[in-house]
């Protein structure tokens, strides 16, 4: 946890924030872990200690030949609701396979989804492999705007928050975790390694992970902790907002 504050403080100093904004952001992403874990189930993963995944991914082009009906050819999916996977992070893209591959038959987010059958088959070569492959992915350009939510959010003040956060609502900024420019960060290590590009990413899928998120929904994860309480600080304008921004961005690889 230490480095993770260090690598906030640092953010915030180079980014101007200065020592008081900086101050807030970090007892409010303290607080928020702190809450999340003492929430906790006894079982849950903790992706805080990771270590980076290596993949074969011409072994998973072959493999990901069934994953091309929802998720697209190169990782660039047609319908919305399905997530874009090219030039996503390999290690956030392993992780999500393994959580759904050991989800309860009974749990209240992943029994519901097509995913978690689709995983439970593999192997763990499999999943190195497939994440390798969509991570190697060269993103396309963004589909045709999807449908504005209503009421319509505003991009600005979706950048705002996501580079600048807002101490006075206990927000903090998204670029802390997902990098300034939604790719992810330089941090190669920890669970830097397994938080997600965003930029992008379809505007229909980003509400409906966050809208969950706030309902703690994924909570299996050491980042899922973090993910509901951040975006219990969000009013619905604001969650709509940092994503029509994140949606508005040309797609592009991790760092």
């Amino acid at each position: 946890m230490s480095g993770d504050l260090n690598f906030f403080r640092e953010a915030s100093m180079k980014h101007g924030y200065g020592i008081r904004c900086a101050g807030a952001q970090l007892c409010a992403l303290g607080m928020i872990f702190c809450a999340g874990l003492a929430l906790a189930s006894s079982h849950y993963t903790d992706l805080r200690d990771v270590e980076p995944i290596h993949g074969d991914a011409a072994a998973g082009a072959t493999r990901a030949k069934v994953c091309f009906a929802c998720h697209g050819e190169n990782g660039t999916s047609v319908a919305p609701i399905f997530p874009r996977l090219a030039g996503q992070r390999v290690d956030y893209l392993y992780h999500r396979l393994l959580t759904f591959k050991r989800a309860s038959a009974k749990d209240p987010y992943y029994s519901k989804s097509p995913m978690t059958p689709m995983a439970v088959p593999l192997s763990d070569s499999d999943m190195r492999n497939l994440a390798a492959f969509f991570a190697s992915q060269e993103p396309r350009p963004a589909a045709p705007a999807t449908p504005a939510v209503n009421p319509e959010p505003t991009p600005e003040k979706g950048e705002r928050l996501f580079r600048r956060g807002d101490p006075a609502r206990g927000i903090p900024p998204c670029q802390g975790c997902h990098g300034a420019e939604a790719r992810g960060t330089a941090v190669d290590k920890g669970p830097y390694l397994v938080y997600p590009v965003l930029r992008g990413q379809y505007l229909p899928y980003l509400i409906s992970r966050l809208t969950n998120f706030r309902m703690d929904l994924p909570h299996d994860t050491t980042s899922d902790f973090i993910m509901s309480n951040v975006t219990r600080t969000l009013d619905d304008d604001s969650l709509q907002a940092i994503a029509a921004w994140l949606s508005s961005l040309p797609p592009a690889k991790s760092l």
